[in-house]
Parts: structure tokens; sequence; C-alpha cells
């Protein structure tokens, strides 16, 4: 009966190693804090909050989502960096779909978590549920673009956006490539979350993360805003789901091809393997290396 009471608690802890695992609370920090700041410069007609802030908003929620996920799953935020550590051998293909549903459900629960704060003051704004327009609500939580953008403008534009953040952020887990001191990666990946939003979030608002867009819109058609969040502009909702992924390849080869075959890094490592063996061998009682 012990015995089994043990079998019993040591699968209890296997399982919920895995649930741990995969339930990315990270993804609902950055959902939770960057929307946030989004609700708060829209439902107050910019008196409290700017692009500026919403920009700082995200950066900061991206570095506070990895610290709080960081030893659980690694930090995975975005399933395009997922795809790329995929790409690149360094994570299980079978783990990738798993990582994505529970991704988009952090984001769906993280809008949930702003929608209802701000749910009196959404009420209070004329045009409440609206998807386009000038009161249009829905972008608090998802990316819709600009009047001016086109569908092929705007893949063009995820694209490069996400082909830029794999490469800032493989350059910053590279061993080999000016490392980051230990605990400082996370505050680095948020930097680059901040510069990315300054400099490419005009059109569309830089998803650059299919989970960051696909849970909350998920959410909103939910809510109130109806299945208009997935038909406004020709169906833009594929463009940050899919874009991301064609931006991932193009820049882990972009990374690979300039910055990410370090043959000398490489080699120095198996000489200083090689190295510490020997030392060992030389060091060690003469009826250990014989053997005996």
């Amino acid at each position: 009966i012990r015995l089994n009471k043990v079998v019993m608690e040591e699968k209890k802890k296997i399982k919920s190693n895995k649930v741990k695992k995969n339930v990315n609370k990270g993804q609902l920090v950055l959902q939770m804090f960057g929307c946030g700041a989004v609700a708060q410069l829209v439902l107050s007609s910019g008196s409290h909050g700017l692009f500026l802030t919403v920009n700082f908003a995200f950066g900061f929620a991206a570095t506070l989502g990895i610290l709080v996920c960081g030893q659980i799953s690694g930090g995975h935020l975005n399933p395009a960096v997922t795809f790329a550590l995929c790409l690149l051998g360094r994570e299980r293909w079978r783990k990738f779909p798993m990582y994505f549903l529970f991704q988009t459900i952090g984001g769906f629960l993280g809008a949930a978590i702003i929608f209802g704060m701000y749910y009196d003051a959404l009420w209070d704004r004329p045009g409440a549920f609206n998807v386009t327009g000038p009161n249009a609500t829905a972008g608090i939580f998802a990316t819709y673009p600009g009047k001016h953008l086109t569908l092929v403008n705007g893949f063009f534009d995820q694209i490069i956006g996400t082909a830029a953040l794999i490469v800032c952020i493989l350059a910053i887990v590279d061993p080999y490539n000016n490392p980051i001191p230990q605990g400082l990666e996370a505050f680095t990946v948020g930097f680059v979350v901040l510069v990315i939003g300054l400099s490419m979030g005009f059109n569309s608002g830089y998803a650059v993360n299919p989970a960051r867009d696909l849970g909350p819109r998920l959410f909103t058609a939910m809510a109130g805003w109806g299945v208009e969040v997935f038909t406004v502009r020709n169906g833009w909702f594929l463009v940050p789901v899919f874009a991301p992924f064609l931006g991932t390849f193009i820049g882990v080869v972009i990374y690979q091809m300039m910055v990410g075959f370090h043959e000398e890094g490489e080699v120095r490592d198996r000489r200083n393997a090689e190295a510490e063996e020997n030392l060992r061998l030389t060091t060690a009682p003469v009826w250990c290396r014989l053997g005996i």
C-alpha cells in the first residue's frame, strides 16, 4: 500500500511538472501589462497614455513575462521564438503545438483580465464594441492594420519585424557572441521589443507574436466584438498568425549564415575538453590510468 502511494505521488509530480511547463504564465503577464497600457491610451482618448508609453509597457512586460516563467518553461512567450529553437534543434518539434496552444491561452486570459478591469470604461465609451472606426476598441487587445496598409505590405511588415526579433534574440542567447551576463537576458529581450515597437509599430502595432494576437482576438470574438475581428480587412487576422513564422525562418537563416556558425568557438570548446581530459588522466593514480 505504501509503495502504491509513493508511485501515485510520483505520477502526480510528473503530471504537475508537465502542466507547469506548458501553462505559459509569461504570455499572460505580457498581454496583461501591454494591453493594459493600450486600454489606458484608447479609453482615456490619450490623456493617460501615449504611443511611447505603450511601447515601454510591452518592452517591460516582455521582461517581466520571461522572469515569471523562465524557470518553468524557459521563458517562451512567443511561438515564433519556440519555432526558431525547433528549427535549430534546441527544442523538440513535438513540444511546439503544446507550447503554441498554452501561449495562446495565456494571451486569451491576459486579455480577459484587462477586459474585466476596464469593463465600465468600455461601456462608457461611444461605440464600445466597435472593431473599426474612430471609436474602435478591438485594437486594445489585438492588432489591426492602419488605413493605409495593404495585406501584402502588412505581411511584409510582420516578416521584417519578426526576423529582426529573432536575430536579436539568437544573438542574446549565443554563448559565442559576446554573451549577455546571466540574469540580464530578460531585460535585453525587453529592450529589443521596445526598440522594435518604437521603430516598426506604426503600420499595424507590431504583433511579431502569433499567440499575442490570436489569443486576445479569440477573446474579443467571444466577449462582444463578434466575428468581425476575423473578417475585417479581408481576413487580416491571418497576417499576424502566419507571417511571423516566415519571418522566423528568415531570421534564423540570416543569423546562422552571418553569425551563428562559430566554428572557432566550437573548436575552442573541443580543445578545452581535450585538455581537461588529458589533465584528468595525468593526475589520476597509475592503476586508474592502466585501467586496473
